[in-house]
């Protein structure tokens, strides 16, 4: 029996859409996994006839970040591969030409939450929840979170969610400037908030104001 692959993707148009594809493992960001989204990501931004890429999960879980037991299992060497692996990719993300939009459906945790701030926009559906459980867990994240998190909801109250490794859920997220919007449908709502900036201007925003429907 065939694996199912691990990264889905579709591209309609202008617009392409990176799905997570391991539910039944929480959608981990492995070294695999990283791997393979590393090629993904660079075959999509090097493409002229892509304005926007989306990235979200399945089921319930958006991503959960690094693997914890295969952290456990790396020398010092594969270690600092691993982290310097996810902080090139998560700047290619954060500095590609296209629009990038985080459209996160469910968990999203650790480095999973890592990838979404390192989107130009992110948003959320109404079940989605969110922690950085380093901190709990002895380590710290790797991959760029700790530097993008404050420039977007400011010191205090990233040393607040890091530190105290705490769940927010979607509306906290909204309030506090992590989401641009909550939305039911929210990868229907990325592709539409992608052709809209298409339409409008076809350039990259440097922010987007918060709304929400």
């Amino acid at each position: 029996m065939a694996r199912a692959p691990v990264i889905l993707t579709d591209v309609s148009g202008t617009i392409a859409l990176i799905r997570f594809n391991q539910p039944a493992k929480r959608n981990p960001l492995s070294s695999s996994t990283l791997d393979e989204l590393n090629g993904v990501v660079s075959s999509l931004t090097a493409r002229e006839d892509v304005n926007a890429i989306i990235f979200t999960g399945s089921e319930d879980i958006f991503a959960s970040g690094a693997d914890i037991r295969e952290l456990g299992e790396l020398d010092p060497e594969h270690a600092l591969a691993f982290s310097q692996l996810g902080q090139k990719l998560f700047q290619a993300i954060a500095g590609a030409r296209q629009v990038t939009i985080a459209a996160i459906n469910g968990y999203c945790i650790g480095g999973g939450l890592d990838l979404a701030l390192a989107c130009n926009i992110r948003i959320a559906s109404p079940q989605a929840v969110f922690r950085h459980p380093g901190a709990r867990l002895g380590i710290i994240t790797g991959w760029g979170g700790t530097q993008r998190l404050p420039r977007l909801i400011g010191r205090a109250r990233s040393l607040q969610f890091l530190l105290t490794t705490s769940w927010i859920n979607s509306q906290e997220a909204f309030e506090i400037g992590l989401l641009s919007g909550i939305y039911a449908d929210v990868v229907a709502a990325a592709i539409e908030t992608a052709r809209d900036i298409q339409k409008r201007n076809g350039a990259k925003p440097e922010a987007l104001a918060p709304h929400e429907k």
